[in-house]
């Protein structure tokens, strides 16, 4: 068997730490959103200090040991080894770090509102993401400096070579934790994992560094430092923060405008990222054996690479002859859009800091620390500064600007043939919003809300980024109607989390009670006119509060308690995230919350029984009494959960407790014309909660670190084999 050598371990550190890095950015997202909100200001907080540790730390440690002669062979081996080894011991402090960041900040309680929540939260998150970032972003450096030292004459286009191998293992990250690791041992077993791969990795460098101490040192061939001239040099620089930039705003815009066509599952989002990734590896493969003939020259297509981009403009038009509701279709789409344009960046990228730095690593470090940067500011540009105010291709087209500014050649009129396609494409093309003729559309930085008029309630629409989240339905009184009812005194107030449509809201109004609703999309609450008569004139009401955040930060920054509290997450029940709102810490605060005797109302639709029955074993787990009840209209499941015992009263005793005004609103939509009719419907409808648990003994409460619902992949293709 041949012997692997020493400069093709290189490669496989950097496959290895491109697939544990990917796991820990996955985890700790994760992790930082359980403790301090699932929002996009959050998102963008803990991504902007993930990629600042690592450009940072390519920059600094780039410069301290860069320039030549540099380390030794060994020597810079070693410093490779400790660079990755202080990933895995500061990387596995992140998870009480963020722990301890929840303690102390929701210790001041409602003393933060909600700039200086975000403001707090963020600076936390950076500190406690800070080191291993700046040791993996260390890492990019120091290996270029170990393989200079150790080969130089093919250091040259070392990073590039790095940068194949790492987006290839960061590809297969991204696939592995969502697939495989965290259904099977939840976060913070794939968090073990993780560190143990990377600890093994470490280890494996440190002994590498025995051997290269042990061959022969070779000297550097004369004329490989020579490094761009200083004016092409910040040219080069400007381009690479714009290729980090462009593709980090275009994922956010991508995840917008493919929502409607693949959903909001994890495996969705695993999807995107690995196809982007995917794209990015076979772009640089593809630069590395095209720059294997050094008399190529290097010039750049940034018209076509414009129009590239562009191109999403024509695959998310409806009118193509694929399926809207097909899975397949719905990835032939995002394929299209992301696979030509993530080749180019792929391709572009390593060339761009193989010229600049010529194996450099100082000028490596730069580089990268540039390109990071850039993929700093462009979810920020995308997501807080196009977005809210531009419709997507705007949006879009801002982004790819400058590309086509590059491009351009006054004296060619072939240049401007791109930008005129581009253009076309943007006149010409239609999205998921102009289906409807009778809507408003309002855009924020979390998304963007589409309402559907129509003269029958029943056709009336209400989309988050093409997902349609609720309808106007009895079904969305119940959950109001009934636990107040059945509450053992006079309500006096209220909560809901989720606004949908507002018919929960209103419907708590009607007892004419104190009525909190919390709502993470800003733009939602102002749609209710378009549902609701009247309904501006309710938000407007001293009794009426309305809460833009997270539901379950919410409850873990207020003071107050509240007689009902009613909990309805929007749809799938496997949507991303959708587990921090069914979990049983997330119980436990909403128990926390509740006055003596108050109720917990949790809506599901049950449309998997195994998670109906993990929702159900978290909700046993963490209240002495609940009571389940079938809707109304056929679909889905009201669970009622308190600490007191929750009455069993007939029908015509709870029509009596109906304030007129609350009658009137329970009997709307009816589907019966007396409420004692329809208050003896529900009641029939109860079911024992073992019923639901009885045949899935062995399935799991559901709860942080073992999010049931939305990791399901392998429990259901067991199933099917």
């Amino acid at each position: 068997m041949r012997e692997r050598s020493p400069r093709s371990w290189f490669f496989l550190f950097f496959f290895a730490s491109g697939f544990y890095s990917l796991i820990y950015e996955v985890v700790w997202l994760r992790l930082a959103m359980a403790q301090f909100g699932v929002n996009t200001a959050l998102a963008a907080l803990f991504l902007s200090a993930f990629m600042a540790g690592l450009g940072l730390g390519s920059y600094l440690v780039g410069r301290r040991y860069g320039g030549t002669p540099g380390p030794g062979p060994a020597s810079a081996v070693r410093y490779y080894a400790v660079a990755e080894a202080a990933v895995a011991i500061f990387g596995a402090a992140v998870p009480s770090l963020l722990s301890f960041g929840h303690f102390f900040l929701n210790g001041a309680g409602s003393s933060w509102n909600s700039s200086s929540y975000y403001f707090a939260s963020g600076a936390w998150i950076l500190g406690a993401l800070i080191v291993p970032c700046l040791c993996m972003g260390a890492a990019v450096p120091l290996a270029v400096a170990a393989l200079r030292a150790s080969f130089p004459e093919t250091s040259r286009g070392a990073f590039s070579a790095l940068y194949l191998a790492n987006v290839l293992g960061a590809a297969f990250g991204a696939l592995a934790s969502a697939f495989v690791f965290i259904e099977l041992f939840g976060f913070q077993g794939t968090l073990r994992l993780a560190t143990g791969l990377n600890a093994a990795t470490a280890l494996a460098i440190a002994g590498l560094s025995l051997r290269v101490e042990r061959a022969p040192r070779r000297s550097r061939p004369p004329g490989t430092a020579v490094s761009a001239p200083a004016a092409r040099g910040r040219q080069i620089l400007g381009q690479l923060f714009l290729t980090g930039c462009a593709g980090m705003a275009l994922e956010v815009i991508w995840s917008r405008v493919f929502s409607a066509y693949l959903g909001t599952f994890v495996y969705t989002f695993a999807g995107i990222l690995s196809l982007y990734l995917a794209a990015t590896f076979g772009g640089a493969q593809a630069y590395r054996a095209w720059a294997a003939d050094a008399a190529r020259r290097r010039k750049i297509p940034w018209l076509l690479i414009g129009l590239a981009g562009a191109a999403t403009l024509l695959w998310i038009d409806p009118r193509l002859p694929l399926s809207l509701r097909s899975i397949g279709a719905g990835l032939t789409r995002l394929s299209l859009s992301v696979v030509p344009f993530c080749a180019a960046l792929g391709f572009v990228t390593p060339m761009l800091v193989d010229e600049y730095s010529e194996g450099d690593p100082r000028r490596v470090g730069t580089a990268y620390a540039v390109n990071v940067l850039g993929a700093i500011a462009g979810p920020v540009l995308a997501g807080f500064v196009l977005l809210p105010f531009l419709r997507e291709r705007w949006a879009l087209l801002v982004v790819l600007s400058p590309f086509f500014i590059l491009g351009a050649r006054p004296s060619a009129r072939a240049s401007l043939l791109p930008l005129l396609a581009a253009l076309l494409l943007a006149v010409v093309t239609r999205d998921f919003e102009d289906g409807w003729p009778r809507k408003t559309v309002r855009r924020d930085a979390t998304a963007t809300v589409v309402a559907v008029d129509a003269d029958q309630y029943r056709n009336k629409r209400l989309f988050i980024n093409g997902i349609g989240t609720t309808t106007l339905s009895p079904t969305t009184k119940v959950m109001v109607h009934l636990p107040l009812l059945l509450s053992t005194r006079p309500p006096s107030s209220g909560l809901v989390i989720c606004f949908g449509m507002g018919t929960s809201f209103r419907s708590m109004m009607s007892w004419g009670i104190a009525t909190t609703v919390v709502e993470l999309v800003p733009s939602v609450p102002k749609m209710i006119g378009i549902f609701h008569k009247g309904g501006p004139e309710l938000l407007r009401s001293p009794s009426a509060r309305v809460v833009v955040d997270d539901g379950r930060r919410f409850l873990e920054r207020s003071r107050e308690f509240f007689d009902v509290i009613v909990v309805d997450p929007p749809p799938p029940e496997e949507a991303a995230g959708s587990s921090l709102l069914y979990s049983r810490e997330f119980y436990a605060l909403a128990r926390r919350r509740l006055t003596p005797g108050g109720i917990l109302q949790q809506w599901h639709m049950g449309e998997d029984p195994a998670t109906l029955a993990s929702v159900a074993r978290a909700l046993r787990q963490e209240f002495a009494y609940v009571r389940v009840f079938g809707a109304i209209e056929g679909r889905g499941f009201h669970f009622l959960a308190s600490d007191s015992p929750i009455a069993d009263v007939s029908a015509s005793v709870l029509a009596r407790r109906l304030p007129p005004k609350a009658e009137r609103d329970l009997l709307e939509w009816g589907p019966y014309g007396d409420a004692r009719q329809q208050l003896g419907a529900i009641l029939s409808r109860e079911i024992p909660l073992e019923e639901l648990l009885r045949p899935y003994p062995s399935v799991p409460a559901l709860d942080d670190d073992r999010p049931f619902n939305e990791y399901f992949f392998l429990r259901r293709e067991v199933a099917r084999g």
